[in-house]
């Protein structure tokens, strides 16, 4: 019991469900930037934060659930000692990473469809699709704590975060 306390004390979680509607975006992009500063992150790692959140908010308004007002987003963030773990879920059909096409691809030059996938890969120290409770799709990323003893440097030069793949822990 001890232990289940300690942990409650160490995690901290955020769960909220936003409506599909344009304004949930910055509702949700307010919220984890509060998170982040709280939690220690600096001007720059809050502003690839609150863009990777605006992103997956926004995939999940558009593409998720095809902006219909009777679907659901779902947002959650999760404190841990080490990292934020944020996840954005829809409520529409899923899809496979794989699937989106390469922004920086000459064919899709001009294409605004993987943008968002992009910035989130690129801002944030770990990503990826899984598929959501809903049936949906839920996005997970996570940005490490500022001095968290992993090896990550906070997307500071050299490390990760600042790649356009993801990036695995050791």
């Amino acid at each position: 019991m001890v232990a289940d306390l300690r942990m409650a004390e160490e995690n901290k979680h955020l769960e909220v469900v936003l409506d599909t509607q344009v304004e949930s975006v910055n509702l949700a992009e307010e919220m984890c930037l509060r998170v982040a500063e709280s939690a220690g992150f600096d001007e720059e790692m809050c502003y690839r934060i609150g863009m990777s959140v605006r992103e997956g908010v926004i995939n999940a308004f558009h593409y998720g659930n095809q902006e219909k007002p009777e679907k659901k987003i779902h947002l959650a963030l999760d404190l841990t000692p080490n990292k934020l773990v944020i996840r954005v879920m829809d409520e529409g059909k899923g899809f496979k990473l794989k699937d989106v096409p390469d922004p920086l691809a000459e064919e899709n030059i001009l294409s605004t469809s993987g943008r968002g996938i992009f910035l989130m890969r690129a801002f944030m120290d770990e990503f990826e699709v899984v598929p959501g409770s809903t049936g949906g799709a839920e996005i997970v990323m996570s940005k490490w704590l500022p001095g968290a003893a992993n090896g990550h440097a906070n997307g500071q030069p050299g490390t990760t975060g600042n790649d356009s793949a993801p990036q695995k822990e050791a």
